[in-house]
């Protein structure tokens, strides 16, 4: 952690919607005059498209059936742990970016499934802000945890989570329903290992929860939406959080813990906006203090 060069993580599963929180803060950012570092976590991949399938072809041969993107074969642990500790120190590091799509690849030049070349961070920057996998991931080699001054876990209940990543990866890639399942069930090893453990050592969790059936994911027609849903929001510290106040402003909320609250769906958005812009109030306000001592 550090006061100078705060980073804030935002880490959740394939297809649990990170992407959007990542707007969300965004919009924070813009709205308070914050530039922040904004890195990847996919840019941390160990390997582009064709290697991984080449990789993958032959973990078959070996049986092996679950090695995955989730886990640290296939990633850079060490070097993304290079990043948070190299930021929090000077504010600098370098990234780069997986051309995850055609339209993404356009304008280096590139095919998609590729990495752009490694990059320095832009100067200046107030926060780095990661979204990705791996941001609390803690190994016997790395803890990036450790580094992290906000940590934010995106978690929806398994079967949403399957559902979800079933009809992006069969619209938006093509994949047929048979293809995304062997892809579920190979990452069940490294998600059990690599992935849920992260959510105890994370600040808050938003974890969705339908409140329709998605008993049987693999045949849902539709995924469920944010008015289908309810919202459960939970603290790993509950001091100094102004519940009352949530409350009031999360109509038909309520506290199901003494660290919990469960809200509508649709509430997501305005939820984050109003925990997390005070936070980032203080974590810039701490970042000027210790720059002037």
């Amino acid at each position: 952690m550090s006061a100078k060069h705060p980073i804030i993580a935002i880490t959740g599963s394939s297809g649990a919607g990170t992407t959007s929180v990542m707007r969300t803060f965004q919009r924070i950012f813009d709205r308070e005059g914050v530039k922040a570092a904004f890195v990847e976590g996919d840019a941390f991949h160990r390997y582009d498209r064709a290697e991984m399938k080449a990789r993958m072809e032959e973990e078959i041969a070996r049986s092996n059936d679950q090695f995955s993107h989730f886990g640290q074969d296939a990633n850079l642990f060490e070097e993304l742990e290079t990043l948070f500790r190299g930021y929090g120190e000077s504010g600098q590091g370098r990234t780069r970016k997986y051309l995850h799509n055609d339209d993404e690849a356009a304008p280096y030049g590139q095919p998609a499934g590729t990495f752009t070349p490694w990059e320095p961070l832009p100067g200046g920057t107030d926060l780095l802000f990661y979204e990705g996998l791996h941001g609390a991931v803690v190994t016997d080699k790395v803890n990036l945890a450790q580094h992290v001054d906000l940590l934010i876990g995106v978690v929806p209940v398994i079967n949403l989570e399957w559902i979800q990543k079933l009809h992006r990866d069969r619209i938006a890639r093509r994949h047929s329903t048979g293809t995304v399942t062997d892809t579920i069930l190979r990452r069940m090893h490294d998600y059990v290992h690599y992935i849920c453990p992260q959510f105890a050592r994370t600040h808050i969790n938003f974890q969705r929860v339908p409140v329709v059936d998605t008993s049987n994911p693999f045949i849902a027609q539709d995924i469920p939406t944010a008015g289908e849903s309810m919202l459960v929001i939970r603290f790993a510290n509950p001091r100094g959080i102004d519940f009352s106040y949530l409350l009031s402003m999360l109509h038909d909320s309520f506290m199901s813990r003494a660290n919990t609250i469960v809200a509508p769906g649709g509430k997501m958005d305005l939820a984050m906006q109003l925990i997390f812009t005070p936070m980032i109030w203080r974590l810039i306000e701490r970042r000027k203090q210790a720059l002037t001592r």
